[in-house]
């Protein structure tokens, strides 16, 4: 089997326990990915690595043509039996250079539907009916299935009649091992709200911001960090210029991009994540499951990830002022907190763990390996 992905490190963040587990069962395990620091891990792997030089953003033709060329070859060489392809571009390119190539059973993951759904700009909607008819052209098949992360992404697509129901398969995302985290006592105060995302718009951060900028204009002696990094392929991105001038004027702190998410989470007291739209974001699964409370907003997704009341607090989208009373709520609480917390490791280790999601991938692969091969 062939995985095609855009970035080596989302791969290995991701979807490298699906990779072991799919070893495990037998298979033999290639990825397609643009290889930057992430090359040497995914071979200790045992898992075979082919550089594609993906570029997440826009649409140029003469690129993604080349790329497709590319994916095509590397289809004849390996002569794949299945080839799942995550995230927008390599499910449009790489279903695409299966009818040309092997015809392999294609699985189409998305992890979420993204800036073309999310945004309200002008340039998202001029590209949304371009990606939706894309889409239906990626999905076209009976050897093929598509994983979304949650129903409403399942609800809009068929809809639209991009994909019919009989062909979409849900699964709630990418896992989470508990035992990467350890849930203890609460750090010492300050107490520390952390907002772990790519910094784009659509993550919701400038409300994020807003509502630090109030809470702390309140008195509130709580530290406020952005854990991530401006994505410069994505025109959602929030500038380095934007996030100095917040740090200047000491509304928050600006972490960059962080490896050692346990560590991080084991510092903080609540975790943020005011997003437009999401898949399952991986980040809010990990937060319970290092047990911490959770503020997010009431979208496809993330209130997917989290149960209100229970193991943290769902608020409206684009909102700073409720935001900050979720937050304002919870940094008063420390019961509250706790009891969330407590309650969201129980709901992951019941729910969410690498082995749950990679049983239920293995099985839609084995599902498509008894269809026929189409001629």
């Amino acid at each position: 089997m062939l995985f095609v992905v855009t970035e080596d490190w989302y791969f290995v963040s991701h979807r490298m326990p699906l990779a072991r587990a799919a070893i495990a069962a037998g298979y033999r395990v290639t990825v397609a990915t643009r290889v930057q620091a992430h090359g040497a891990q995914i071979r200790a792997a045992g898992v075979g690595l082919v550089d594609l030089p993906f570029r997440r953003a826009g649409l140029n033709p003469l690129r993604d043509l080349a790329i497709l060329i590319r994916l095509i070859g590397i289809y004849r060489k390996l002569k794949p039996d299945i080839v799942h392809n995550v995230a927008l571009k390599p499910v449009v390119l790489g279903s695409i250079a299966a009818r040309f190539a092997n015809r392999p059973a294609v699985v189409n993951a998305l992890g979420g539907l993204g800036y073309v759904f999310a945004s309200t700009s002008l340039k998202a909607s001029a590209l949304r009916p371009v990606v939706v008819a894309l889409l239906r052209l990626a999905f076209g098949g009976n050897r093929s299935r598509l994983i979304v992360q949650n129903e409403d992404d399942a609800a809009l697509l068929t809809g639209r009649k991009v994909i019919p129901q009989a062909r979409v398969r849900l699964i709630r995302g990418a896992g989470v091992d508990p035992g990467d985290f350890a849930p203890g006592t609460a750090p010492p105060p300050p107490p520390l709200v952390i907002l772990p995302a790519r910094l784009l718009r659509d993550k919701g951060v400038y409300e994020f911001v807003e509502a630090a900028r109030q809470l702390r204009g309140e008195g509130s002696t709580a530290r406020f960090a952005l854990v991530g990094a401006p994505d410069d392929e994505n025109p959602a991105s929030v500038s380095k210029t934007e996030i100095d001038m917040w740090v200047e004027q000491g509304i928050v702190e600006y972490w960059g991009w962080r490896n050692d998410m346990p560590e991080v989470l084991s510092r903080a007291h609540i975790v943020c994540l005011p997003s437009y739209r999401e898949g399952l974001p991986k980040v809010l699964l990990e937060a319970a499951a290092a047990g911490r409370s959770v503020v997010t907003t009431d979208v496809p997704g993330c209130r997917d990830a989290v149960r209100h009341a229970i193991t943290g607090l769902v608020v409206p989208v684009r909102d700073a002022a409720a935001l900050a009373d979720a937050i304002r709520a919870l940094l008063a609480d420390d019961d509250r907190r706790r009891e969330f917390g407590l309650n969201g490791r129980k709901w992951i280790e019941s729910e969410f763990t690498h082995e749950k999601v990679a049983a239920a991938t293995l099985a839609v692969y084995g599902e498509l390996l008894r269809v026929p091969r189409d001629r």
